[in-house]
């Protein structure tokens, strides 16, 4: 029995799994970095060590300091979670060695999924389907498209769709580096990329005595750069036929290794219907919600007790109703997907199923990745869950970083998404409509502004009739008053005029918009006969206003802006604080084609292209690999022009 478990984690994952050691009265012991000294997972566990530093590479994946950690604590178990170190064979030996128990699959199963290439070997024996691997060097024309993958890790690392044969050489090199550097492992290999595909797995559990369940599937299909964003189950729109032979596959999968435990079987499924086997996750998937939700299982719970060497029934329960999660990020999808960093000051998403990493208050930094938080929503079909998670999410209030929350709700209620019509290319196929503006945007977004003013007004005292200060010498009780916000994201900017009279607050220029209530927190406005409410938050220059339509986010302007807020044109400046991992091969005095990459910029593991805005002369380069920036830091500047 496990008396006592080490989370070898962090964030979300080392949250749910302390929960379930909550419910079954056993022990917890967190590990932490600088970085997450007072992260929610570390405050919530029984017990936490410090694992000085705040890079992975000195904390979370240091094995050594991670048993380490399990001896000095007096813990006789590790749960790995997922990622770090999650599916790395020599860290379970060492768990095992240390005398500890090893929540995961053996190591040799591990070893065996381990790199994706043996992986197929491995597979093809069993006789699961797969897609045939392509020689670079003898790839055609009519074998694009091509992609290009990384043989060990996975989180899309590593990985490029290629199209045109030329650009091959180039992007393999870049892969090797992407994926030396993420898994020190160069491996890759190249496969047909399927077009109009979909991303379909199948969550395996066997336990020490023999017997393998798979407990159905889940659609992975809306990817970002190849990471997951949108999950259900059961996947929709397969015949049983198919079904069928996933399930055998999995099944299949698991039994050629020697299996135990919790692990996902992942497979593309062709616009024809064929299965063709991707890799095996030894471990719990971030998606493993959905599966619970619709078995009412605890797979946490499930881990722990193969582990301590339970039997699974013969057959695993009925599955019940449909799920869908959506991956909640701190990241801006207009903008490439530009990872956010601040403090998250609130995250509320009443009615549904949240699993979060952070709580209000926390800092979400760099080091890490971006996902904030999984938003769950089950119904008894699938019609009803995506309408939940979409209304529910249009609803939370998320007080902090730019987040992807309107592209997860406008995914949800596309009409492809609705009708199950959707591949892995769905999200880059639809980016520009799901991030454009909506129709009625500008005017929603405009009384959203005013709400913000009035309730600024209200904050301050003495504003409630004529007689009250009014904030500012220029301003006479006859005349409006004037404020200026700026949207998040996208910088459009709302100047908004209202009065203050003894009546109470007027709308200066909007002629059907009635001020029935303004307080510092709530404005009430009547718009063209329709009560609309609105709740405003303010943290220092950020006005939060939260509508049942939906959320907003301005920056409050000053009067007078800073002349000295202004960069030379030409100056690249560090969209994000991050790590410079690569230069391209250019020197001060190089021309420089527009769109060119200069300098990749890793930041809450994913790499970011930094290019040159346009052709011109590189007339300075303050970048070296390695060096660490901040948010606005001078890059490079390219003087535009001949």
């Amino acid at each position: 029995m496990i008396r006592s478990l080490l989370v070898a984690n962090r964030a979300e994952i080392a949250r749910r799994i302390v929960r379930t050691c909550r419910d079954l009265g056993i022990a917890t012991v967190a590990v932490h970095s600088d970085a997450d000294a007072g992260a929610p997972h570390a405050r919530e566990a029984d017990a936490a060590v410090r694992l000085p530093g705040d890079a992975p590479a000195d904390t979370y994946l240091r094995g050594d300091l991670l048993v380490k950690a399990a001896l000095s604590a007096g813990a006789d178990a590790v749960h790995p979670g997922y990622g770090f170190l999650s599916e790395h064979a020599d860290f379970a030996r060492a768990v095992r060695d240390a005398g500890l128990m090893w929540v995961g699959p053996p190591p040799e199963a591990m070893e065996a999924m381990a790199s994706k290439t043996r992986a197929k070997e491995i597979m093809r024996k069993a006789g699961v389907p797969l897609l045939d691997a392509i020689d670079p060097a003898e790839a055609t024309a009519d074998d694009l498209p091509l992609l290009v993958k990384a043989a060990a890790g996975g989180g899309g690392r590593g990985m490029r769709v290629v199209r045109e044969l030329d650009a091959l050489p180039a992007e393999l090199d870049s892969a090797r580096a992407e994926a030396a550097s993420a898994f020190g492992d160069g491996e890759i290999f190249v496969e047909p990329y399927m077009e109009g595909a979909r991303h379909v797995e199948v969550q395996v559990f066997a336990d020490t005595h023999g017997t393998v369940w798979t407990l159905g599937t889940r659609d992975c299909s809306l990817q970002r750069r190849h990471q997951k964003v949108i999950e259900e189950a059961p996947a929709p729109g397969l015949d049983e036929e198919l079904r069928r032979t996933l399930a055998e596959s999995a099944a299949n999968a698991a039994r050629a290794i020697g299996y135990e435990g919790a692990g996902t079987v992942e497979f593309l499924v062709s616009s024809a219907g064929r299965a063709y086997f991707l890799e095996m996750n030894t471990r719990l998937q971030v998606e493993h919600p959905v599966t619970e939700e619709i078995y009412g299982l605890d797979l946490v719970a499930l881990q722990l007790r193969i582990a301590e060497g339970e039997r699974l029934d013969p057959e695993p329960p009925a599955p019940r109703g449909h799920a869908v999660e959506a991956r909640l990020y701190a990241e801006d999808p207009a903008r490439d997907w530009r990872p956010q960093t601040g403090i998250m000051h609130r995250l509320e998403i009443p009615g549904l199923r949240v699993d979060s990493g952070p709580a209000d208050g926390d800092a979400i930094g760099v080091h890490y990745d971006p996902m904030l938080a999984k938003v769950i929503a089950v119904a008894p079909t699938r019609a009803e869950a995506v309408r939940r998670l979409a209304h529910g999410l249009e609803r939370a209030r998320i007080h902090g970083p730019v987040t992807n929350r309107e592209l997860l709700v406008r995914a949800l209620r596309h009409p492809e998404f609705e009708a199950a019509r959707m591949d892995t290319g769905f999200l880059e196929r639809h980016l520009a409509e799901l991030t454009a503006a909506a129709s009625g945007h500008d005017e929603a977004a405009s009384l959203a502004a005013l709400a913000a003013a009035l309730a600024d007004a209200a904050r301050r005292p003495g504003t409630a009739t004529v007689a009250g200060r009014l904030g500012g010498w220029r301003n006479v009780p006859s005349q409006p008053q004037s404020r200026s916000y700026r949207a998040e994201p996208g910088g459009t900017e709302h100047e908004v005029r209202y009065r203050l009279t003894r009546e109470g607050p007027h709308a200066a220029d909007m002629f059907d918009v009635r001020v029935l209530g303004a307080a510092a927190e709530l404005v009430v406005l009547d718009v063209a006969g329709v009560r609309r409410t609105f709740e405003v938050t303010a943290h220092g220059d950020r006005r939060y206003v939260d509508t049942p339509q939906g959320g907003f986010v301005f920056t409050a302007l000053p009067r007078f802006p800073d002349p000295t807020a202004r960069a030379e044109p030409g100056s690249l400046l560090a969209p994000m604080p991050g790590t410079v991992v690569r230069v391209a091969e250019v020197a001060v005095g190089d021309r420089v084609e527009a769109g060119q990459p200069l300098l990749w910029l890793e930041a809450m593991k994913m790499e970011h292209r930094v290019t040159a805005p346009a052709a011109g002369v590189l007339t300075a380069l303050h970048a070296t690999a390695g060096r660490q920036v901040e948010v606005g830091a001078l890059l490079a500047v390219v003087a535009a022009g001949e």
